[in-house]
Formats: C-alpha cells, sequence, structure tokens
C-alpha cells in the first residue's frame, strides 16, 4: 500500500494529465456516457475548479508572509520580455491578413501575455525555488497584465463600443478574486488565529494533491475545448507545435535570466532563483488564456490555451522526475 502511495505522490502530474484526457474521450466516444454523465460532468469540472483552486492557493499562502513578498532583479527582466515579446507578436498579427498564419501569431500572443498560474508556487515549492518569490511575480504580472492587455487587443480585434474600462473589469473579475482573496484570508488568519495558522502550515503539503485533481479537471477541459473546436487537422496540429514552441521557450527564458541575475551568489542560490524565473515564466493561468481567446480574440486561438496547458504539465513532471532522481543519486552517494 505504502509502494502505491508513493508511485501516485511521484508520479501525480502525469497521472493527473492521462485521467483527464481518458475521461474526456470516454464521456466524448462512449453514446451512454456523453448522453448521460458528460453534461453533469463538465458542470462539475468547471464550478468545482476554481473553489479547488482557491483551496489550494489558501494553504499554499499560509507559508507566506507580508514581508517575505519583496521585488527581485528577475521580476521586471522576465516582465519586460513578457510584455516585449507580446507587443512585438500583436504588431505582427496586426500586419498580416486574416488567414491561419495570423491565427498562429494569435496563439503565440496569447501564450506570451497570460499571466503566470497562480498555483505556481506549488510546483516551484516542489522543486525548491522561491514560494514567495513566485507569488510576489503572479502578482506584478496579473497586474501588468491587467492594464496591457485591454490598451493592445484592440488594435489585433476591434470591437465598436467596448471600452478599456469595460476589458479592465472583465479581466480583473475573471483573475483577481482567485489571486486576491485567498492571500488576504491566509494573511487574516496568520495575524489573529495564530493556533488555527500553525495547524495550517502543517498541512499546506495538501496544496500539492489538490493541484494533482484540479489538473485532471483541467486537463479534462482543455481536451474537451479541442475536440469540440472543429479546427482542421493541418490547423490543429500548427496550433500544437506554436503552443509546445511557446511553452519551452519561457521555461527555458526565464531559467537563464534568473540564473544570469545571480552571478555573484552560491550555486544554491543561482539554482533556486532559476527554477523561480522559470516557473514564474512558464507556468500559465490556462483558464484565463482559454477564455481571453475565446472572448477578445479569434475563438480557435482558445486550443493554444488548452494544448500550452498538457506542454506545461509535462515539463513540470519532467522537472520533479529530474528532481526526484538528483536527490536518489545524492542520497546513494552518501
Amino acid at each position: 500500500m505504502s509502494r502505491i502511495v508513493e508511485f501516485i505522490k511521484d508520479w501525480m502530474l502525469p497521472i493527473a494529465i492521462v485521467a483527464g484526457i481518458a475521461i474526456c474521450l470516454a464521456l466524448h466516444l462512449i453514446p451512454p456516457l456523453a448522453k448521460s454523465a458528460e453534461p453533469s460532468f463538465s458542470r462539475f469540472a468547471k464550478d468545482v475548479q476554481p473553489v479547488m483552486v482557491a483551496i489550494m492557493l489558501f494553504l499554499q499562502f499560509n507559508k507566506v508572509s507580508p514581508t517575505d513578498l519583496r521585488f527581485r532583479k528577475w521580476h521586471f527582466l522576465v516582465l519586460a520580455f513578457q510584455m516585449g515579446a507580446f507587443v512585438a507578436l500583436s504588431l505582427i498579427a496586426v500586419a498580416l491578413p486574416k488567414g491561419e498564419t495570423r491565427i498562429l501569431v494569435e496563439c503565440a500572443m496569447l501564450c506570451f501575455v497570460c499571466p503566470t498560474a497562480a498555483a505556481a508556487g506549488v510546483i516551484t515549492d516542489r522543486l525548491g525555488g522561491s514560494l514567495s518569490d513566485t507569488v510576489t511575480y503572479v502578482v506584478i504580472i496579473n497586474i501588468v497584465a491587467a492594464l496591457v492587455i485591454p490598451m493592445v487587443i484592440p488594435m489585433v480585434h476591434p470591437v465598436e463600443g467596448v471600452s478599456f474600462l469595460t476589458r479592465f473589469a472583465a479581466i480583473c473579475a475573471k483573475v483577481f478574486p482567485l489571486l486576491v482573496f485567498p492571500l488576504l484570508l491566509a494573511w487574516l488568519v496568520r495575524y489573529t488565529m495564530k493556533r488555527i495558522h500553525k495547524r495550517l502550515v502543517g498541512i499546506a503539503g495538501w496544496a500539492f494533491y489538490i493541484w494533482g485533481f484540479t489538473l485532471c479537471l483541467s486537463i479534462y477541459l482543455a481536451t474537451k475545448a479541442l475536440i469540440g473546436s472543429g479546427i482542421s487537422v493541418f490547423a490543429g496540429i500548427m496550433i500544437c507545435i506554436v503552443s509546445l514552441l511557446c511553452t519551452l521557450a519561457q521555461f527555458a527564458m526565464g531559467r537563464r535570466i534568473g540564473r544570469r541575475t545571480c552571478r555573484n551568489e552560491r550555486e544554491t542560490v543561482k539554482m533556486a532563483d532559476s527554477i523561480t524565473a522559470g516557473q514564474a515564466f512558464g507556468q500559465k493561468n490556462n483558464g484565463f488564456l482559454i477564455w481571453l481567446g475565446y472572448t477578445w480574440m479569434t475563438p480557435v486561438t482558445s486550443v493554444a490555451g488548452g494544448l500550452y496547458s498538457v506542454w506545461q504539465n509535462l515539463v513540470n513532471s519532467w522537472e520533479l522526475y529530474e528532481q526526484r532522481h538528483a536527490v536518489t543519486e545524492t542520497s546513494h552517494n552518501k
């Protein structure tokens, strides 16, 4: 039994990814399930996912004090690269005629501008990065994205009668409740209910398992969006390639920036910053990405969000595997 628990613990993310895809295919391809179970399960996934994310973040934020939040040099370098890439891709999209090439550029736009997932700290902490630095960047990028996206998107997809404030309010309503409320509640508990706070810190590790369940629901919804998109096989393959390249580029660039900004530090500090910056840049809020593509861009671009979710979690799974392998090797050498 202990071996089964250990296996699930070690391979949580791949299991969640496979389970999410398998559930979606079963509910889609088996006629009786498609009629009776699929609608109910889809509603369940959409309704429960935000609640699970909020609980996960609340547990996680109990480990972070307001005094732990601080600006780092890599925060601003990653932010500049992220927003610069988004604006540059937006200008390219504006210059292109409508068609598949422009859609692919729009997919890349969304992959770059999408804010960091509020849950990114779960994996960052697991990999040995800085939870507090990740939370700081999550706050920064969500604020900047809420301001920049409403200013840039109208250049690519102008909509008459929709103002900057309307877009800004819609984005804030989509992102901030899940980010701000759990953080403020965690800090309220920290300073007013110290015994409860101590117990919550003791079970903060549960956030990883909640993330695994939430990921399963996320992959289910992403797979459903992909199946229901109606895009051609060629377009699907091209969006798949674009989202994969964007995923790898952001994880790699984040790690590079994090490491470069602390040249004179100890190797352990360099590694921690490299991990943290890589996760902060590469791990996206895919629900927001899908919503942004479907609501404000060409709807088919929302498929990039579902595919990015798969790629980023495969990267996370590989990183966790590499970390476990390194730890096992170190313990054997001792």
